[in-house]
């Protein structure tokens, strides 16, 4: 099962769009849930592993309403996004597992995913990092003149970075296709958003600006992917914005931050908002699927997700010597490494 966000049915306007938005919404649960099985295995790259349980809905709805052509950015708690745009799980998950076969080679991780063919300019861990990336790929497209739309991708702790505004500003100034999405999960780090900020009606910044700005509840994934395309369209037009996307983040910051920042009382009240589930009884409610019939697809993804474990460890790590690649002009000769230099000098001696 490969369902991505550019089926035609998820445009069309039509009841399968329920289900196949459920069906994107399923996947990236569910690969989320076997990267927390990679680290617990200790088969990822690296310590650090964001995942984006609870936010389901905004990566689904809002790559919904995106054209193949367009380009993004995201955040370090990208995984669903990218998947959502119809990244290879096995690819992905090889990647965070610091492989040959991933994306990058496993140079990436997690945090760094990228890949041009899908318009992914690149995750960021750098919070708000890969805000400006965005506002030039908006210049070139306007340049171009080739209909696309290019959309960065964070979340609520971005909105205190300098850098998100003079963004803004340039977009709104020059009226460039662009869509700033922030996905407000309520918190940066561990620090709870109305402890953060006055205001935590984050698109009032946006709207000073003269952005086209609005916050939706990510509760439901429908009402989020209408809120998307009507600010794709505007985009578009030459009609910058900035839409909100109110989440809750279901763990820790990252994954073994077992957040004890958070009062158990609030934690269980916010994973009752659950995008996954809301969609599920949407489904059952409209009669396009029963309990069986959707129990039989989760079933399906769960298969094709295990064996992205399966695949990642499976394969090699990358060679000493891919060190070098990706770093010089593919003219230029990769360097020699040091012991081969040392032994090449000894063997002339």
């Amino acid at each position: 099962m490969n369902s991505t966000a550019f089926d035609a049915s998820i445009s069309s306007g039509s009841n399968s769009r329920h289900v196949e938005l459920y069906k994107i919404m399923r996947r990236i649960r569910t690969f989320e849930e076997r990267v927390g099985e990679l680290f617990a295995r200790a088969q990822s790259a690296g310590s650090m592993l964001h995942l984006s349980i609870g936010e389901e809905s905004a990566a689904a709805g809002f790559c919904a309403a995106m054209e193949p052509m367009d380009k993004f950015t995201t955040h370090h708690r990208g995984h669903g996004i990218f998947l959502a745009r119809g990244a290879d799980p096995k690819k992905m998950m090889a990647e965070i597992g610091g492989k040959e076969a991933g994306y990058c080679r496993g140079k990436g991780g997690s945090m760094h995913i990228a890949d041009m063919g899908l318009g992914h300019l690149g995750a960021n861990a750098i919070v708000g990092g890969g805000i400006p990336a965005i506002v030039g790929a908006g210049l070139a497209a306007r340049h171009k003149q080739d209909g696309s739309i290019a959309v960065a991708f964070f979340g609520d702790g971005a909105t205190g970075q300098g850098v998100l505004y003079e963004a803004m500003n340039m977009a709104a100034l020059w009226k460039l296709p662009v869509v700033f999405c922030c996905i407000n999960n309520q918190y940066g780090m561990g620090t709870r958003i109305d402890q953060a900020t006055a205001n935590p009606a984050l698109h009032e910044r946006a709207a000073a600006f003269g952005l086209k700005a609005e916050t939706v509840d990510g509760l439901d994934v429908e009402v989020v992917a209408q809120a998307a395309q009507e600010f794709c369209d505007a985009a578009r037009a030459g009609n910058p914005g900035f839409l909100a996307i109110d989440c809750y983040r279901f763990y820790g910051h990252a994954r073994k931050d077992k957040s004890p920042y958070r009062d158990p009382v609030e934690e269980a009240e916010g994973r009752k908002k659950d995008p996954v589930l809301f969609s599920r009884n949407q489904i059952i409610k409209l009669g396009l699927f029963d309990e069986t019939e959707l129990d039989a697809l989760d079933d399906e993804i769960a298969e094709e997700m295990d064996a992205t474990i399966d695949f990642t460890i499976a394969q090699a790590e990358p060679p000493l010597m891919s060190l070098f690649r990706d770093v010089y002009a593919p003219s230029e000769p990769e360097p020699e490494a040091v012991r081969t230099r040392i032994n090449r000098i000894l063997a002339n001696d």
